[in-house]
């Protein structure tokens, strides 16, 4: 399915660009609250990389490398999450998630579920790539793989409404 909306390239020189970047770390900064009040829910549901898609595909990879960077770096040092030793590989996934849909975005000027799919898996493969050797442990650089499916889900999904429904304009 998919559905024909307004995408933009934000500039840095542009204050909108920064006004949506701080609406997407808010995003990134409430929402994973909620979910770690759930036993396990930020592994599960990967809510840190919700908004950094959306605010990449919708106004711009500047728009979500501002934000990819900005949410993990004042989560964790508001509420000690993710710890800092997860850091790397987070800010690794995040700003492969902002490349990859801005490119996406700019490329096809299209928000379909196939395409948001294909920005995740590309983010979270290469990301996991990069996590492994990282961290030298296959096992733990898959957990996405294994535990966060859903997360990557409503990514897909949640984010498709949100770009197509919601921020149509």
């Amino acid at each position: 399915m998919q559905t024909t909306v307004k995408l933009y390239s934000l500039e840095y020189s542009d204050v909108k660009t920064y006004l949506a970047t701080s609406l997407f770390v808010l995003g990134n900064i409430v929402v994973p609250q909620l979910f770690h009040l759930v036993p396990q829910g930020g592994i599960t549901w990967l809510p840190i990389y919700f908004f950094t898609l959306i605010g990449a595909y919708k106004y711009g990879w500047r728009v979500g490398l501002l934000t990819a960077i900005a949410s993990p770096l004042i989560n964790s040092l508001l509420f000690g999450m993710p710890l800092v030793t997860g850091l790397p590989a987070i800010l690794l996934k995040s700003v492969l998630l902002a490349v990859f849909a801005g490119m996406a975005a700019t490329r096809f000027k299209k928000a379909s579920l196939w395409m948001l799919l294909a920005v995740v898996l590309a983010y979270q493969v290469i990301g996991t790539l990069g996590e492994w050797i990282m961290k030298g442990d296959f096992y733990l650089a898959v957990q996405d793989f294994r535990i966060g499916v859903p997360g990557m889900l409503m990514q897909v999904f949640g984010g498709w409404g949100i770009i197509n429904y919601i921020i149509r304009k």
